[in-house]
């Protein structure tokens, strides 16, 4: 299987020796994860999210301290789902309503910044429109995840990382990189390449859960696969939010 570019999904996600100690796995028919299961869980995470995210960015500004609580819950959850293995739905739900928080807060400090109003309903439909735009061509076979996309997708991932890093350090060193996150033609370019690389880790994750329901995973995973496709959308949605808003100060 290849791996996803997903750090919430790999290899061991679905294989059944990753869960020797579980008693849900087991090969009944009624205990089949579902392509429509993890949808249904997906939009479920989805409307957690969306709720507390709107909820923060309208008590904006006194509600900083839940940003600041978002950003500390979503990292320990996420690290819980991962350490652990954890496919418990109150864990991923906590995360969901964690990731909102923060979104939320992190939106509003972007519409203040540029003076748009509603930016962060046209960066959700942007989101959106690229996730259904991906499993169409996905499911039209017009896209495939293999060896040498993983390869490309993968590499451009750390080399984002890696800027995304050295851009964090240089900040507290007084060092700030104008090209990359300021409004011009590079930084702008530089925003469309990592939301291309963000829309491709969509496909890496329906086709990893694809192999997952191949591979006749147990429904309980399906929050796991739900969970692995909301950590890609809050990436999608953040490098879309601060695509839109470079667009919006270039025209100022």
């Amino acid at each position: 299987m290849y791996r996803s570019g997903n750090p919430a999904l790999s290899n061991s996600t679905f294989e059944k020796n990753s869960y020797k100690d579980m008693n849900w796995w087991d090969n009944s028919e009624s205990n089949l994860m579902t392509i429509e299961g993890v949808a249904e869980k997906t939009a479920f995470l989805l409307l957690i999210t969306a709720t507390s995210a709107i909820a923060t960015a309208m008590m904006m500004p006194g509600a900083a301290l839940l940003c600041v609580l978002g950003f500390i819950g979503s990292l320990i959850c996420l690290i819980m789902v991962m350490w652990s293995k954890s496919n418990s739905p109150l864990l991923i739900c906590s995360y969901a309503l964690f990731e909102g928080l923060l979104l939320g807060g992190i939106t509003w400090i972007f519409e203040v910044s540029t003076g748009i109003e509603g930016l962060g309903i046209i960066s959700a439909g942007i989101t959106f429109l690229i996730l259904g735009v991906m499993i169409t061509i996905y499911r039209l076979g017009l896209i495939h995840w293999d060896k040498n996309m993983q390869i490309a997708v993968t590499s451009s991932m750390m080399a984002i990382m890696l800027i995304y890093l050295i851009s964090i350090l240089g900040s507290f060193l007084g060092y700030n990189m104008p090209y990359i996150h300021g409004s011009g033609t590079i930084g702008i370019a530089f925003s469309v390449f990592v939301v291309g690389i963000a829309s491709l880790c969509l496909v890496a994750d329906f086709d990893f859960i694809e192999r997952g329901v191949l591979k006749g995973a147990p429904k309980q995973l399906e929050w796991r696969a739900a969970f692995g496709l909301l950590v890609t959308l809050a990436w999608l949605y953040l490098e879309i939010l601060k695509l839109v808003s470079k667009i919006a100060a270039s025209r100022n």
